[in-house]
């Protein structure tokens, strides 16, 4: 027996064992199972908790050989077997990883090494699966440099030895581990070129541990039955540019909380959910969900983009979140990070030992504004990462359409960036081609690879032409854009006092310039609202109901504005406080009937716009808009009309920016009876009840290039809506 022993240890070469015991181990699949450095049948496995380790096959039980550290070996044969050991208080049993086959075919292998995967997340990260007749997590993930990739868990005592992974073409690295199931906590332990072993989350993790812990979890996909077939059937007629869309932007973690907790998908989808149909929007979205590490960046740095954050609740959870939003005919849109990630050490920065996700040179790979790492689009892995990413929340998720952020920052090389730091393109200009490859790559796939009627918005906050041009006309392909310039523009206007708003009429006049150069959204978000800003009612003058009048008036103003709608939760009753990310909305201020009276504006606004063609059919095309006066600074009068397509009766909007009542003279292009449709000024809406008793006639001579007129009464800080009672 000890000679038999000697013989076993003698097979297994002293570079092995102390291979195995360092964790150096760069071929495991040779080492390990039942096929040790190709001898057919040699068993060798590792475990350092066992004092003994036993093969169990069909018929008998054989004692393995310990060589040493829990290291044990045997001759096996070609018996299916499993493993058993004992510290000798206990015994375990358990199927030994390495006697199984790869799961990833070649296809795979070759989609990822081109970076052309469309469904990376299929191929990648941790899956529940029955491999070779046994259930168990296959694990996978990119790292071309690493000397050697394990996935470590509870499983193993977190022991980076126990599972180093089989190495693939592509630089990938996969392993089944049996009985390994949903909820278990993994990581993996990489081993660079040189220096220690790194401890990493999963890039393509579907689910995370609560902050401030950083393991991934395994999550189980495809569990959830989707209900929501009549609205992903009929969404391709609900997000277009003729369509009406309303938006209500939302930070979950403090929209409201419940027992001094923030709000659970479960609860959101019935109170949050109702609260949004309710007041009338057409479109919820919400602030990044995807799994970030530090609260206060509000999700906008983070570090697992394809798990929702477990601090709402599991994946499936925010799958009937969504499934509910859609029930109520809301379309939900959630902001989506491409741009940069954070430096955290379980993260993606140099996540293989060397900068991978990111540049090198931190004049391309760092963001000084905000501390964070920027990808490198020209990596065909790395673009295939996110451009994957945004289908897969469009796909699995059902999502509606992603808002991207900090387009501008992708678009420019010298964004945010002094002289000399930063690195010209190749022609020596500023313009990022590679980031802009990677935006129009994604946009293709987004709308192309996904159900019909997805969108996609931009943030982006300069000039640049044609980003909702379609890519094959050389523009971004977005659906959307937000236009940051009439959000700025408007709010310096509202902010001065009325008495010298005359001297900057124009600011609310330009945004018309270029109004239909883009398919815009009006923003009114969360960044309007932060960092001192203060909120939308402290950004206007005047006593407490003068603020309230201008706010009433303001998106009075907007709402008849073209372009479609976004306001950030709070706004909505002119929460007095700037947000706070850790507290809930100030819902409180609702018992003062001014601000319910504002919040019941807001919902009168949707009902109208969504139910006036002209007020949203043509938001993109200027044959829509007509001004009738643009010219009357000196009282701070506004008005235009809105078109709708042949048949549709026209809308003219009139808003008074001046604490003044005014006898207008308002031209107008048919005679007869018009309907004052909606008032800012009425008492309902915490208002002085000034206006036209419901309807005006035009009776009055040509006026303001209008073939007819009516001679209005227009309340102090209003805006005012009228159609003819009989269109003609």
């Amino acid at each position: 027996m000890d000679r038999a022993k000697n013989s076993l240890s003698d097979a297994v070469s002293q570079a092995d064992i102390t291979a195995i015991l360092s964790g150096d181990l760069a071929d495991p699949f040779a080492v390990f199972g039942p096929d040790h450095r190709g001898i057919p049948g040699r068993l060798l496995c590792f475990d350092p908790h066992a004092r003994t380790m036993d093969a169990l096959t069909l018929d008998h039980v054989l004692p393995l050989a310990p060589l040493g550290g829990g290291i044990f070996t045997g001759d096996i044969g070609d018996a299916p077997y499993r493993l058993r050991g004992s510290d000798g208080t206990r015994d375990w049993s358990y199927d030994d990883p390495y006697r199984f086959g790869p799961v990833l075919g070649d296809l795979d292998l070759h989609l990822i090494a081109e970076g052309r995967h469309r469904r990376l997340w299929q191929a990648l990260g941790a899956h529940v699966i029955t491999h070779q007749g046994i259930t168990g997590t296959h694990f996978a993930v990119w790292a071309p440099h690493a000397r050697r990739v394990s996935v470590v868990g509870e499983f193993n005592a977190w022991d980076g030895r126990r599972a180093p992974m089989r190495r693939r073409n592509a630089g990938v690295w996969e392993i089944f581990l049996p009985g390994v199931m949903q909820n278990h906590s993994y990581q993996y332990e990489i081993l660079p070129q040189s220096g220690p072993p790194l401890l990493k989350s999963d890039p393509l993790a579907f689910g995370a541990q609560h902050p401030p812990q950083t393991a991934s979890v395994v999550r189980a996909t495809g569990a959830h039955i989707w209900r929501d077939a009549d609205w992903m059937a009929s969404r391709a007629t609900r997000q277009t540019r003729e369509a009406p869309i309303s938006i209500y932007e939302v930070h979950l973690g403090s929209w409201r909380h419940r027992d001094g907790q923030t709000m659970l998908y479960t609860q959101a989808a019935e109170e949050l959910v109702d609260y949004v149909h309710d007041m009338g929007f057409t479109h919820l979205e919400f602030m990044p969900l995807t799994e970030y590490p530090f609260g206060g960046s509000w999700g906008y740095q983070p570090t697992g983009l394809y798990a929702p954050t477990c601090r709402h609740g599991a994946p499936d959870e925010f799958r009937a979140l969504i499934d509910a939003a859609h029930a109520k005919g809301l379309g939900v849109i959630m902001d989506w990070v491409p741009a940069h990630f954070p430096s955290d050490a379980h993260g993606l920065a140099h996540f293989d030992g060397t900068p991978l996700y990111e540049h090198a040179d931190p004049r391309e790979g760092f963001h000084p504004d905000w501390n964070t790492l920027i990808y490198d689009f020209g990596r065909n892995e790395v673009r295939n990462f996110l451009s994957a990413n945004a289908v897969y929340w469009l796909r699995e998720f059902h999502l509606d359409g992603l808002r991207v952020d900090a387009v501008a920052s992708m678009l420019y090389r010298d964004y945010s960036r002094a002289d000399g730091a930063w690195i010209p393109n190749r022609d020596g200009g500023r313009e990022n081609y590679e980031a802009i490859d990677f935006i129009q790559e994604m946009n293709t796939q987004a709308y192309g690879d996904t159900p019909e009627g997805v969108m996609t918005m931009a943030e982006e906050s300069t000039s640049w032409p044609g980003v909702t041009q379609p890519v094959y006309a050389g523009g971004l392909g977005f659906g959307f854009k937000w236009n940051m310039g009439w959000m700025n523009d408007t709010l310096r206007y509202m902010a001065h006092p009325p008495i010298h708003r005359a001297h900057h009429h124009d600011l609310m006049t330009f945004g018309l310039v270029y109004g239909f150069s883009e398919n815009f959204v009006l923003p009114i978000s969360h960044d309007e609202v932060v960092h001192g800003k203060g909120s939308m009612l402290a950004k206007m003058p005047g006593t407490q109901a003068e603020k309230l009048a201008n706010l009433r008036a303001y998106y009075g103003f907007m709402w008849g504005h073209p372009g479609k709608k976004l306001v950030f939760m709070g706004c909505e009753f002119a929460q007095p406080q700037e947000w706070n990310h850790d507290a809930q909305l100030d819902w409180s201020v609702l018992q003062d009937p001014a601000h319910a009276g504002l919040q019941r504006l807001i919902r009168d606004l949707n009902r109208l716009y969504r139910d006036t063609p002209a007020l949203h059919q043509r938001d993109a095309d200027p044959h829509g808009f007509q001004w009738i006066d643009q010219d009357a600074a000196a009282e701070s009068v506004f008005s235009w009309l809105r078109w709708g397509h042949a048949g549709q009766p026209p809308v003219a909007v009139i808003a008074n920016f001046t604490p003044v009542e005014r006898r207008w003279r308002l031209g107008l292009p048919q005679a007869g009876t018009w309907e004052e449709m909606l008032n800012s000024d009425g008492e309902v809406y915490g208002g002085g009840n000034r206006g036209n008793l419901g309807v005006v006639t035009a009776d009055g001579a040509p006026h303001a290039g209008q073939p007819h007129s009516a001679l209005i009464t227009l309340p102090p800080l209003s805006t005012l809506f009228f159609c003819p009672k009989e269109p003609r």
